[in-house]
């Protein structure tokens, strides 16, 4: 599976914005999705998962503002950010995997994106 991340930039604090992880190579819907960033001398965090069943997790400090979708007939899969916050700045990536557990665990998924830039000014 190849992914692709887009849809980062330089947005302000209370800002929007979609990232998409466009997958080739397999159909991703029988793969378990998640989001990660890693932001400079931190380690890669969990952001938000979406199962290959739909259903969808998300970390404490995204709960609320932030959105999981898949669209497998487009074998894509999107994070809606809203209400950013400077400290969302960080470089997201996308990653897959199969009978993925825990969700959060970076080791569980298979294969990632190269990542894309998200940055948040105050």
């Amino acid at each position: 599976v190849q992914l692709v991340e887009s849809g980062g930039g330089l947005v302000q604090a209370g800002g929007s914005l979609r990232l998409s992880c466009a997958a080739s190579g397999r159909t991703l819907s029988n793969y378990d999705m998640g989001w990660f960033r890693q932001a400079p001398g931190n380690e890669r965090e969990f952001v938000a998962a979406i199962s290959w069943s739909g259903g969808t997790y998300y970390a404490d400090s995204v709960k609320g503002r932030f959105t999981i979708t898949r669209d497998n007939a487009k074998n894509t899969v999107y994070l809606q950010m809203n209400d950013l916050k400077p400290e969302d700045t960080a470089v997201y990536y996308c990653a897959a995997g199969q009978k993925t557990y825990p969700y959060t665990k970076p080791l569980a998924y298979d294969y990632w994106g190269q990542g894309t830039q998200v940055t948040v000014s105050s």
